[in-house]
């Protein structure tokens, strides 16, 4: 693809390249190398070439590849082996996954011991989203009902004070980003199974929290990390901002705004985020959105600032995709190359398969494994499915508007035809009316004639 390529070219091409590669490369490198056929779940542990670095599972992958794998069947195909698999995931989550309090852990060994607990509750959202999205895949209705469920002990947890245990102590007093975002994507996958009044509800809720407390339009920027009322701190967290996790917030917004007839207000906000986190992280030098900024400019305190992670590079691939959607203005689709080309020219890996996931700030490569604790089956193959569906509604538009554009064309043919007729009948009523005024002077003319001819001949008489 060049510059000269037209939109509905790019994005043709681009959209049949993700469903391509979702299908050819990134979910069967999963299903080969990552499902345990033994105790149940997934492993993500895996090196570059899919063997086992280490057997202990992620819980939030547990979640997290269900939901891609039931997610793409309700989607893209009515695959019978994706739907298998993800019952292999839900299934080992609720055998293992949920300590006696009704918590779930972060990691286990691969026949289930608890290995961490971490204080936040991300595996609680990733499971309900994977039960809401099997529940649509099965017909299952009992699945939607424990998302709804779990989604609703989730939020006893966020506003329930001390049943989770606070990140910072009383010397610090914050929250943060991260909670208030997942939950708008939280809510909004599962209400594609089940309408609950608390999912959009919660949504409004964390949108208006984002846009009153998170937004700093001072900086120009989504903050990490603020007071409990969104006091500016400055401090090094308090300063920090995540450029891709600002992003992806950006299009849980836009396509909110677009569940709602493209919202205009939500329809803003998610442009002004994305503008906003775009400039921040986008290296102008290297390429590629890097991991974190200070807002006023100041050193950073973390090692890996300035690395190209690979998940800030999907949520920037799909962010640009819905604001060209929203807008239809070729800034988005550009950028949208931009983040596309760099994206394409580091990170699948043409030797193994799947994708690598760490590079240096300038592009070289940090260390090749394709999975871990943190990285797997999640934000690659979402954001392939994303954006091949996305090109396809883009490309419906435009299909609509050529269509619609043919029919004004036809029409306007149709009223100059007519409007052309009209005015021949217009000219020939005038003729004919001139006929029948010239007939009608001749006629008075006449009738003249006679009446000064029968006066003369009764003047004669």
């Amino acid at each position: 693809m060049n510059d000269t390529t037209k939109p509905s070219e790019y994005l043709g091409y681009w959209g049949e390249k993700y469903k391509n590669d979702l299908l050819t490369d990134i979910l069967p490198f999963w299903l080969k190398y990552g499902i345990d056929h033994e105790n149940g779940g997934y492993f993500t542990c895996l090196d570059r070439d899919g063997s086992l670095l280490d057997t202990n599972k992620s819980v939030w992958f547990q979640g997290r590849f269900a939901f891609i794998l039931a997610y793409a069947y309700n989607n893209l195909e009515k695959q019978a082996e994706w739907l298998e698999a993800c019952k292999n995931g839900i299934d080992f989550i609720e055998k293992y996954c949920f300590d006696t309090d009704g918590r779930m852990f972060y990691e286990v060994t691969k026949t289930g011991t608890p290995v961490r607990k971490r204080r936040y509750v991300f595996s609680e959202t990733f499971a309900a989203i994977a039960m809401a999205q099997y529940s649509i895949a099965s017909g299952d209705k009992s699945y939607a009902e424990k998302a709804v469920k779990l989604f609703n002990q989730i939020l006893y947890y966020k506003n329930t004070p001390g049943t989770l245990e606070p990140k910072f102590r009383e010397g610090f007093v914050a929250k943060g980003h991260s909670f208030c975002m997942i939950l708008i994507d939280t809510a909004a996958r599962i209400r594609e199974a089940v309408d609950d009044p608390v999912l959009t509800r919660q949504i409004d809720e964390s949108i208006a929290e984002l846009h009153r407390d998170f937004m700093k339009p001072e900086f120009k920027a989504i903050l990490e990390t603020v007071g409990p009322n969104g006091e500016f701190i400055d401090s090094i967290p308090g300063r920090t901002i995540n450029p891709g996790h600002s992003i992806e917030t950006a299009w849980f917004i836009l396509e909110e705004a677009k569940h709602r007839n493209w919202d205009p207000q939500l329809k803003q906000i998610g442009l002004t985020i994305l503008d906003w986190s775009w400039e921040w992280g986008w290296d102008k030098t290297h390429g590629g959105i890097t991991y974190f900024r200070d807002c006023k400019n100041r050193p950073q305190q973390e090692y890996w600032h300035d690395m190209k992670f690979w998940w800030p590079q999907c949520e920037a691939i799909i962010a640009t995709l819905y604001a060209y959607e929203a807008t239809g203005d070729p800034k988005y689709l550009e950028m949208h190359k931009q983040i596309n080309e760099y994206t394409y020219a580091r990170f699948p890996d043409k030797e193994y398969g799947e994708w690598f996931g760490y590079f240096h700030y300038d592009g070289t490569l940090s260390q090749p494994a394709k999975g871990n604790m943190y990285k797997g089956p999640f934000h690659i193959p979402r954001m392939l499915l994303k954006c091949h569906l996305l090109c396809k509604e883009i490309q419906g538009y435009d299909a609509q508007i050529a269509t619609l554009t043919t029919q004004i064309n036809e029409l306007t043919a149709q009223i100059e035809e007519k409007e052309a007729l009209i005015a021949q009948l217009e000219m020939q009523i005038e003729q004919k009316e001139a006929e029948i005024a010239a007939l009608r002077e001749k006629v008075e003319q006449r009738l003249v004639r006679s009446q000064q001819t029968l006066h003369t001949n009764q003047f004669l008489d």
